[in-house]
């Protein structure tokens, strides 16, 4: 018994292994097939030689015949590359008319060549000019073809005719420069406009027009196929666009055949039904197309066959019921209005909100570091100020009263305290009694003070000032309080408001379009690209692979292809691929800095403590700039370096919101002078670096001099800015330079420079320092500097000191560049 359950297990279990890896071998089967089956057609041309062949064939009123020309011409100026066999089914297909019609067609199409090349040059944008040129040479082409054709003879009816198949040439050439792009794409990212589906739609029903005469076992060829058409395109837009295919391809084949006039009423009728049933899937847009062609067949023409034309509505249902899922989901994509269309618009709306989001959230962290910023208070510090204040009141009455008394030594010297606590009683008498001094201590005052009288006038007029100062200092505090107040308010309404962000994109259809073929004709399987930008330094493309194998191909292969498309270096960004393997893969493409920077830091405190009053940071600011600050706070120990820390801390959370360098420094400053309760500064040295071109900018906020060193030559760089914090509103100067690769920057604080002991000129000593130096390693370079400057002072470190070393090299992308045609090499 428990051997027979399993025995079952096992039969089980081996069942369905072998069904998935069937189904897995099916799928990468027709997955091949699809592919082999798209780059024959597709890539190859075969279907453009058999549009061309069912163009080349099409009539309009069984005499005109407009759509060769302006099909050819469309392919030569959009894919030249196809025009060869794009020519030769147009030709074919004319031949089949007559062979004087086929000689027509090659004639019309050699000379339109000739004379589009002979004048073309003179005409940046072909695209604009190319109707007129076809409706001049269909003009020409035509009356020479009827002036032949009459014997040498042209009446004014045969040179209306030639204007009137002018006109539509002229009209065919711009829905053909529409429609070629769509009919020569495997995979299309770009979603179609109104106009594009319905010059598509004229397109294939001019194509059926060439199967006019077609029939199988008595079944009308172009019934079959007008009626699929319909169908679907019914079931994937729905009852507008199905009815507007119906009317548009009925119109054009009762212009080609005065006798399917009715075919016009048939296919609208129908498409607007099916349109209507298709929430019942297929089987509501097959009913759909039935009862239309019941009812018109029945009704509508009274010589038409009703089972000739229930058998032709069969076949197309059939045809209809064959079409894969995927294609129709493909194809609701790129028309407006349905679900797959809305999905691809909200997945690009979806990144573009991400972005904004983000940028929007850093700019509310700003405001929220700044609202703690001014929130914070010492009350300790409060205690000190106070008492200080005090004593700079009782110097200033003392300065004005016992300075000339001959008793100032018995008192201030062997009675101190006792001076100092009757004045301080004194001063809070007067304070209490708006003015005036209770009996008591003013009769203590005099028993010790022979100047009673003045002491408290002096006290009672330098009250006045003390009590206002107070009073400021109390306004600037609760002034400090609504500043931080305020700024988190912001900071809730930026973090708010940053959900509901959106902007447009710029459309890069075109560019899309040359990408995702360069990469398919190099036989990658991709399904869309994305531009999001194509600002030099700033490329970001997003392409989604259909299958993702996670073994380096995007690195090794698509990225390189994009350095030689966009003419630049791209790397991958990000990856995210599914935990499958062969699955969608969605890469992000972005632009390589054109330099790097290598850094070396070396620093001591004073006295070789462990608490510099020096901070330094570096920088990167995205995929551009690259920031080296260092700040010295003045002094030394723990406050110091808590100011200079502050300063670069508040500076780099506004430059990593992306506010100009100028700007975020002024800020800096502000803050730094309103919240600052004494005299306690700190300088700035900045340099802003550009990744892309290596330019630099310098801004020194009262710091020393930095230096450049460039092979032998050393270039000093300074400017006479004030120590951020001492006055609210200062101007800032820039110092541009431009660094070249291989540029050391060497950035170091004021104890660096007046370190150097017995040196009358410590500014030559350093650039002679540098000159000397045989490395180029930079934390080798900031190493050697402080130790010649500690040496020089025999070990002794009596200030701070920090050197910040920065070496600019080109960046070496990992991989060569894997040149495509030159065709397809784009300039944004």
């Amino acid at each position: 018994m428990n051997l027979g359950k399993v025995e079952r297990g096992m039969i089980e279990q081996g069942g369905h292994v072998d069904l998935e890896e069937t189904k897995k071998e099916f799928a990468k089967g027709w997955k091949q097939l699809r592919g082999k089956f798209e780059s024959l057609f597709i890539q190859k041309g075969i279907s453009l030689l058999i549009i061309g062949f069912l163009l080349g064939r099409a009539l309009i009123l069984s005499h005109f015949t407009p759509f060769a020309l302006p099909f050819f011409a469309a392919v030569y100026v959009m894919k030249r590359d196809k025009a060869p066999i794009t020519l030769l089914g147009l030709t074919a297909g004319g031949l089949t008319l007559s062979v004087a019609n086929g000689m027509y067609t090659l004639a019309s199409t050699i000379l339109f060549i000739l004379v589009f090349r002979l004048f073309g040059k003179y005409h940046k944008e072909e695209t604009r000019v190319l109707p007129f040129y076809i409706f001049a040479v269909s003009l020409v082409s035509k009356c020479a073809y009827l002036y032949l054709q009459q014997q040498f003879q042209l009446s004014f009816y045969d040179g209306l005719m030639a204007g009137v198949e002018s006109c539509l040439t002229f009209i065919l050439t711009m829905i053909f420069m529409q429609s070629i792009p769509i009919l020569s794409q495997t995979r299309r990212k770009k979603t179609l406009k109104t106009e594009e589906v319905v010059s598509l739609i004229i397109v294939l029903a001019s194509v059926l027009t060439g199967t006019i005469g077609w029939t199988v076992n008595g079944l009308s060829v172009e019934h079959i196929f007008s009626r699929y058409l319909v169908l679907l395109f019914a079931f994937v837009g729905g009852a507008t666009v199905g009815s507007t295919v119906g009317v548009v391809t009925g119109l054009i084949f009762s212009l080609a055949n005065v006798s399917s006039f009715y075919q016009m009423s048939l296919l609208a009728f129908a498409g607007l039904l099916c349109g209507l049933l298709k929430e019942g899937k297929r089987g509501g847009a097959a009913a759909g197309m039935l009862v239309a062609t019941l009812l018109i067949t029945m009704y509508g023409d009274a010589g038409a066959s009703l089972s000739a034309a229930l058998y032709e509505t069969c076949v197309s249902i059939a045809l209809f019921f064959l079409t894969p899922s995927p294609f129709t989901a493909k194809m609701a994509r790129h028309i407006p209005g349905t679900a797959e269309y809305m999905k691809e618009q909200q997945q690009y709306l979806r990144k573009v909100r991400d972005v904004t989001v983000h940028r929007v959230e850093q700019f509310s962290s700003v405001f929220q570091a700044l609202s703690k910023s001014f929130s914070q208070y010492d009350h300790t510090k409060e205690e000190e100020d106070r008492e200080r204040d005090l004593d700079y009141f009782f110097s200033n009455v003392t300065e004005r009263t016992c300075q000339t008394c001959f008793k100032k030594e018995q008192c201030w010297a062997k009675n101190f305290d006792k001076t100092y606590d009757l004045m301080k009683m004194t001063m809070e008498d007067l304070s209490e009694r708006d003015g005036a001094v209770s009996r008591r201590v003013h009769r203590e005052l005099e028993k010790h003070c022979v100047r009673a009288q003045k002491v408290e006038e002096a006290i009672n007029q330098e009250l006045t000032f003390y009590q206002a100062n107070q009073k400021f200092k109390k306004m600037i505090k609760e002034s400090r309080k609504i500043v931080a107040e305020q700024l988190q308010g912001v900071s809730e309404v930026m973090g708010d408001f940053a959900k509901e962000i959106q902007r447009e994109r710029e459309n890069h259809q075109r560019q899309e379009e040359m990408i995702l073929e360069s990469l398919q004709d190099f036989g990658l399987d991709i399904d869309q690209v994305e531009i999001y930008s194509l600002e030099s330094g700033n490329i970001d493309i997003d392409i989604t692979l259909s299958q993702y194998s996670g073994y380096g191909e995007c690195e090794k292969i698509i990225a390189p292809m994009l350095s030689d498309i966009l003419g630049e270096t791209i790397v991958v960004q990000k990856e995210e691929f599914g935990s499958q393997s062969g699955g969608l893969g969605y890469v992000t493409f972005r632009s390589a800095r054109a330099f790097v920077v290598d850094t070396g830091v070396a620093h001591a405190a004073k006295g070789g403590g462990f608490i510099s009053g020096d901070s330094y940071s570096m920088i990167e600011l995205g995929s551009r700039k690259y920031a080296i600050a260092i700040s010295d706070g003045m002094g030394n120990g723990e406050r110091a370096h808590h100011e200079s820390n502050e300063t670069l801390r508040l500076l780099r959370q506004i430059l990593e919101s992306g506010i100009e360098e100028k700007i975020a420094i002024k800020s800096v400053n502000s803050i730094l002078a309103l919240r600052t309760q004494e005299e306690v500064f700190s300088t700035l040295d900045l340099a802003m670096i550009d990744l892309q071109d290596a330019s630099s900018k310098f801004l020194k906020i009262g710091s020393t001099p930095s230096f450049i060193k460039r092979g032998d030559k050393v270039i000093k760089i300074e400017s006479g800015n004030l120590p951020m914090g001492m006055i609210q509103e200062f101007d800032v100067d820039v110092v541009s330079r431009q660094l070249k690769a291989g540029d050391i920057l060497i950035m170091m604080s004021d104890g660096i420079l007046e370190g150097p002991r017995y040196i009358e000129n410590p500014e030559l000593w350093i650039k002679r320092k540098i000159r000397e130096l045989e490395t180029e390693n930079p934390q080798e370079i900031a190493d050697l500097l402080i130790e010649e400057v500690i040496r020089s002072r025999s070990g002794l470190i009596e200030d701070d000191m920090t050197v910040v070393v920065a070496k600019i090299k080109h960046n070496t992308p990992k991989w060569a560049a894997i040149p495509v045609s030159k065709g397809k090499k784009m300039i944004s």
